[in-house]
């Protein structure tokens, strides 16, 4: 048995910083802002992301993360109740760009982009809701 990690706000009275507070099987809460659905949590905005589970994670969809500016140095990839492995290609491609990817399951994934945004680095997260049930 395992212990799932709990996500905590790090620094909620931010304004000009993103945080997840929370998610559920239908979304995710951030910066208090109630988010339906796959998500990609930018450095100072969320967007409703089009994917449908890991297997939509392609160049096409991590596109958006290729525009940003000031490019982001690290990506988080949230790909649900448990890590996925994606396909190489897709990976290559971003570090080609100079954009690190890091792969977890969701929870982690959210804990992981808090403690980045906290210490001021460039990322950006594209989460997927996990299926299991968890507190919002």
């Amino acid at each position: 048995m395992y212990q799932r990690t709990k996500v905590m706000v790090l620094e909620p009275e931010s304004p000009n910083i993103m945080f997840i507070e929370g998610y559920s099987t239908r979304g995710f809460t951030i910066s208090g802002d109630v988010v339906v659905g796959p998500c990609a949590v930018l450095p100072r905005s969320i967007l409703q992301w089009n994917v449908g589970s890991h297997r939509d994670i392609s160049p096409e969809s991590l596109s958006l993360f290729r525009l940003l500016e000031p490019q982001i140095e690290i990506l988080v990839l949230g790909t649900g109740d448990r890590v996925e492995r994606l396909p190489p290609a897709t990976l290559k491609q971003m570090q080609e760009c100079g954009i690190a990817v890091e792969v977890q399951d969701t929870a982690n994934a959210c804990a992981t982009f808090n403690f980045l945004m906290n210490e001021r680095r460039l990322v950006a997260a594209g989460l997927i809701p996990p299926r299991g049930t968890y507190r919002m």
